[in-house]
This record gives C-alpha cells, sequence and structure tokens, in this order.
C-alpha cells in the first residue's frame, strides 16, 4: 500500500527504540510465518542478531499451536527465555501476531521487569 514505507519507518524506529532497552545486546522484528527480520537494530560480532531473531521464530510458532490446540481463546503477550547470561523476549504485535519482537539482553545488566514494560510501550507504538 501508499503507506508502507512510512509503516516500515515506524517498525525501524521502534526497534532501535528496543534496542536502547538497558542491558540490550540486540533487537529485532521478525515475521513469524517466513522467520526473515523486517528490522535489526544492535548485535555485535559475537552476535549475529538476524540469525538469533530468525532461530526463535519456531518458539512462537510453538506457543500460538499450544495456544490454538489447548482452546485457550487468549493471546499471547511475551515468551522469555532465560539463559545464563542472557535473558530473550519474543513479543508479537497485537495488531499482527504474525510479527514479534525479539529482544536479547544481558542479564548482569537489564532489569527484566523494565525491559518487558518498556517492550510493551514499544510494542503497543508500533505500526505495520
Amino acid at each position: 500500500g501508499g503507506d508502507q514505507p512510512q509503516a516500515m519507518g515506524n517498525a525501524t524506529t521502534q526497534v532501535k527504540r528496543a534496542a536502547e532497552i538497558d542491558g540490550a545486546i540486540g533487537a529485532a522484528l521478525v515475521d513469524a510465518e517466513s522467520g526473515m527480520t523486517l528490522a535489526t537494530a544492535g548485535g555485535n560480532a559475537g552476535f549475529d542478531i538476524e540469525m538469533a531473531a530468525a532461530s526463535h521464530t519456531n518458539v512462537v510458532q510453538a506457543e500460538f499451536k499450544a495456544i490454538s490446540a489447548l482452546h485457550l481463546h487468549d493471546e499471547l503477550e511475551d515468551i522469555l527465555v532465560t539463559l545464563g547470561k542472557q535473558y530473550h523476549i519474543l513479543r508479537p504485535l497485537r495488531r499482527t501476531p504474525s510479527v514479534f519482537f525479539y529482544v536479547a539482553l544481558d542479564r548482569t545488566k537489564t532489569n527484566l521487569a523494565m525491559a518487558r514494560r518498556l517492550l510493551a510501550d514499544i510494542e503497543t507504538n508500533t505500526t505495520l
């Protein structure tokens, strides 16, 4: 459509905001159906944000299938993956559940509750 470039501009801006959360290693907006990243920010030589984001597509797909199979009639707010050194937060867009935010955080440098709140706010302000 005509507002596609503006929408992608918003997505890029919001992903950059997510990558600025204290302790963030990187952030991405991911198409859960294809695993393709729509926008990324952050990452480093030791952390390929596109690969990490795409790799979590299966997690989001599996959770949507579980919710459907269990007839929970509920929405998926977020998924938290807790590693020894990192947190990974997967948060689908409410308006477009087939697209999700992926944020990787350094556990020693982040406040998890604050990170989840900030990501919720960012997700609410993301348009596609």
